[in-house]
């Protein structure tokens, strides 16, 4: 049983930060991509940064310069650190993790975690 499990979402203003945190526990042998998503209400749930196992990253163009992905590959565990808030980021922000159960398994699975949410006010 693999579980992920995020914090650190809440209210804030606009221009203002949050720290979000995702623990991956369980059954794992080894994590390779991370990364977080975002749903907005009413609309598609949409990338908002990934980070490989090595530690190459990848972001929306709309968070790109505000929002910076990292991991501790030790702790299994994948942060998203959001700068300069805008209201348009609000949403319910996931995280996500590929990653192998055991040593034998022959692909990743991806799991995804329960979600938090983040609200910015104007």
């Amino acid at each position: 049983q693999v579980q992920l499990v995020e914090s650190g979402g809440g209210l804030v203003q606009a221009g203002g930060s949050l720290r979000l945190s995702c623990a991956a526990s369980g059954s794992i042998f080894r994590v390779d991509a991370m990364g977080w998503y975002r749903q907005a209400p009413g609309k598609q749930r949409e990338l908002v940064a990934t980070i490989t196992r090595s530690g190459s990253t990848n972001y929306a163009s709309s968070v790109k310069g505000r929002f910076t992905i990292s991991r501790d590959n030790a702790k299994n565990t994948v942060d998203l650190q959001m700068n300069s808030l805008k209201p348009e980021d609000t949403a319910v922000y996931y995280c996500n993790a590929d990653l192998y159960t055991t040593r034998f398994s022959s692909s990743f699975n991806t799991y995804w975690g329960q979600g938090t949410q983040v609200t910015v006010s104007s």
